[in-house]
């Protein structure tokens, strides 16, 4: 490899359940968009859910923000837990998970401060009760010769 060239990706492999809705529609990563995935990652933990599980019609973020919007949220945790878990804490992963999952990225924290609030050194954020819906503005035709695709792997041969 030839550090002079810059950073390469090596190969990529995603699960579009983790990605910033802002990514899938630019292709561009961001601080924002590894935020998205924290929140998601985080809602996992949480739940003891998978985001891919298929019993989510609507995706499993909307599942947890309608649950919340109706003051359902700590039902999102597995039945399985019971109450073999601290609510106080869980309900704080939860509410942070669903603050970095915001469709809007100018909405979302810094990793910084939900770490502070997870440590309980921040109140939690009011969120609203519904999700958010983000509008991103896609390139004029005028400007875009091709369509390429989002999501793209490389590789690149290595000799010794």
């Amino acid at each position: 490899m030839d550090h002079e060239l810059g950073p390469e990706t090596m190969g990529m492999a995603a699960t579009l359940v983790y990605l910033a809705p802002v990514y899938v529609c630019t292709g561009r990563a961001s601080t924002e968009s590894d935020v998205y995935s924290f929140g998601v990652v985080a809602l996992e933990i949480a739940t003891r859910r998978k985001s891919v599980d298929k019993q989510f019609e609507k995706g499993f973020v909307d599942w947890v923000w309608d649950l919340y919007g109706n003051g359902k949220l700590i039902s999102a945790v597995d039945e399985r837990m019971q109450t073999d878990f601290e609510v106080k804490q869980v309900e704080c992963l939860l509410i942070v998970g669903l603050w970095c999952a915001l469709p809007d990225r100018n909405l979302r924290p810094s990793i910084r401060q939900a770490i502070r609030v997870l440590s309980f050194e921040m109140e939690l954020p009011k969120l609203p009760t519904k999700m958010s819906v983000a509008m991103y503005h896609a390139p004029s035709n005028s400007l875009v010769s091709t369509v390429e695709p989002l999501i793209t792997s490389s590789s690149t041969n290595v000799s010794q």
